[in-house]
């Protein structure tokens, strides 16, 4: 009785977090599926049967070759096929995660410090800041997200650090208005108006007593953002106007292959289109199960 207790009293806070996580079975395998996806992202030099992107490994007589199919030196080296300049369909795939994942995450975290910031600064300072933070917000917001990335990526060009400032700029709004609802809330407790009192800077009072409150919203956000940038970006890519052929994402892989599809060569497009879903998928279930977690009063009967 006594250990029991005991166990329960030293539950870290991270043991605690961990047992409710997984006590869905549903986010358990989202978690596993989004752990494998990533796994395979960082280490796909290494994975991949060949560097689709070395011009030297790739040879015009495979191109186009089915699932299975033996290659013109009669190995059975493509299991996935190829698209219409050779390249292993398996090994642009590993590649193209890797990259769309990157995109994705990297620009959910500028955007969320970018906005957090901005936000929490709104929210505690008031006045004319607020008002000017939270029109830009609206004016930001009151455009569809596809619009505002075309429109930047029309102007500056390709590129994955162009990709990566397009999706900032349609995400950080999301967090700032987020985060300044939040810094409300907190600005009119009894904590926030002690430290006040107590003489702390307005930078001491929000990084280190507003930060921590306003977090965990923004944590969920983030998360479901990630597979939105991973999406918009694969979207603008199958457009023409996110990455380069020679950074290519999987958006890009889709749209290498959608000529292809009336002909019968479903392949090309269909496996990289897979390999996005499931991308999306897992992200989105780990983020449900992180928001009931963070909110349990958003928990899904």
């Amino acid at each position: 009785m006594e250990d029991s207790s005991l166990r329960v009293a030293v539950e870290t806070p991270f043991r605690r977090f961990s047992r409710n996580f997984f006590s869905s079975k549903i986010a358990t395998a989202g978690f596993i599926l989004l752990a494998l996806i990533l796994l395979a992202a960082i280490f796909a030099p290494w994975l991949s049967p060949q560097n689709p992107y070395d011009l030297s490994r790739l040879d015009v007589m495979d191109s186009r070759m089915a699932p299975g199919q033996v290659s013109s030196d009669g190995q059975l080296k493509f299991l996935l096929g190829t698209d219409e300049q050779g390249r292993d369909m398996l090994s642009a795939i590993l590649y193209g995660i890797r990259i769309s994942v990157m995109v994705g995450v990297a620009s959910t975290v500028i955007a969320l410090v970018l906005g957090l910031t901005l936000g929490l600064l709104a929210g505690y300072s008031g006045g004319r800041t607020e008002t000017f933070i939270m029109r830009i917000a609206d004016i930001q917001l009151s455009f569809p997200p596809i619009l505002i990335a075309l429109i930047l990526l029309a102007l500056t060009g390709q590129g994955v650090g162009k990709i990566i400032i397009a999706l900032v700029a349609v995400q950080w709004a999301y967090y700032a208005r987020t985060a300044r609802s939040a810094a409300l809330v907190e600005r009119k407790k009894e904590y926030i108006e002690a430290a006040t009192a107590l003489g702390l800077s307005p930078a001491r009072i929000m990084l280190r007593h507003l930060l921590p409150n306003c977090l965990p919203p923004l944590i969920v956000i983030a998360a479901l953002q990630v597979a939105s940038a991973i999406s918009l970006e694969a979207t603008l890519s199958f457009l023409g106007l996110g990455l380069p052929v020679t950074e290519p994402s999987l958006g890009l892989l889709i749209a290498n292959g959608f000529q292809y599809l009336l002909s019968g060569k479903y392949w090309i497009s269909f496996f990289p289109g897979i390999a996005l879903l499931l991308t999306v998928v897992a992200i989105n279930l780990v983020a449900d199960q992180l928001r009931d977690v963070l909110n349990p009063r958003l928990q899904t009967q």
